[in-house]
């Protein structure tokens, strides 16, 4: 038996260093493309955001995972690789939501939206992500503090109603833009339709894991061993998996083109804009 567990552990563990390795190398793709080959646009300034959040929860799982191994768990690792994804998908929540309202809401979205909403959403995101994670870490003696069990109790709840919001509103989202294009609207499918919708799938399959993880990570790890390592591989599936979700997207059957002209399909954002709002030239799901 624990032979057995053993071998899961070990399994659990090359499959997550293969997905995050992996992950990092298409992250790493996606930002030098949207960095520095393809127009920015107010959609892929988040995806450009979302792809170096992503990078480097990808980064710090490999390399606390390494020294995991030889050194031991630390919380302070799981605090760190932590504070990257919950940036992650505050960001993906805002792409899903702006994209909803800008096609159920075209007219008010074009003429209301200010010019540089998308910078200005991604910079507050990526200053407020790290006191709502690490004031609640540390309350909670996860930072190597004393533990102040009052200010955790209160701190870790509200850090984990702001998850699970963010969680909801993703996938809230995603479930509104699916059935408003599939049911009421008349148009054509909206641009990023399908990205909305595999991102709202990746976070109901692979990120609530780990948010519960976050959430009750003292009693899970005492009730259920497997579910921490399972909980983490679903998440630098999150992570990994949005580069080929991108190529899947921009790719054209029958083709072989560079990858820049598949991400600038894929990701790429037209001057012009049509009359369902920002104009975006991503093929269909």
């Amino acid at each position: 038996m624990f032979g057995l567990w053993g071998t899961f552990y070990s399994v659990l563990y090359y499959v997550t260093i293969v997905v995050a390795a992996a992950g990092l190398v298409g992250n790493g793709l996606v930002l030098w493309y949207l960095g520095f080959h393809i127009a920015k646009g107010p959609f892929n300034v988040y995806l450009l955001n979302v792809a170096a959040a992503d990078l480097l929860f990808l980064g710090c799982q490999l390399a606390f995972t390494a020294v995991q191994a030889t050194l031991g768990s630390d919380s302070l690792y799981f605090v760190v690789t932590f504070l990257w994804f919950a940036a992650g998908l505050w960001l993906l929540a805002a792409l899903c939501a702006e994209r909803c309202l800008s096609d159920i809401f075209p007219g008010c979205h074009q003429r209301c939206r200010p010019r540089h909403t998308s910078a200005a959403l991604c910079v507050l995101i990526w200053a407020l992500t790290p006191p709502a994670v690490l004031l609640p870490a540390r309350a909670c003696g996860l930072l190597r503090s004393g533990l102040r069990p009052l200010a955790c109790l209160h701190l870790h709840a509200a850090s984990v109603t702001w998850l699970l919001a963010l969680a909801a509103v993703a996938c809230t989202a995603g479930l509104v833009l699916g059935l408003w294009v599939g049911c009421c609207s008349s148009r054509p499918r909206p641009r990023f339709y399908g990205l909305v919708l595999v991102s709202t799938l990746l976070v109901i399959l692979c990120a609530l894991p780990f948010i519960l993880y976050w959430s009750l990570r003292s009693l899970i790890s005492f009730l259920l061993p497997p579910f921490p390592p399972m909980a983490t591989l679903l998440a630098c599936v999150h992570c990994g998996v949005k580069p080929l979700v991108y190529f899947m997207l921009g790719r054209q059957r029958g083709k072989r083109e560079p990858l820049r002209v598949v991400f600038q399909r894929a990701l790429g954002e037209e001057a012009g804009r049509g009359a369902a709002g920002l104009s975006l030239p991503m093929g269909h799901l």
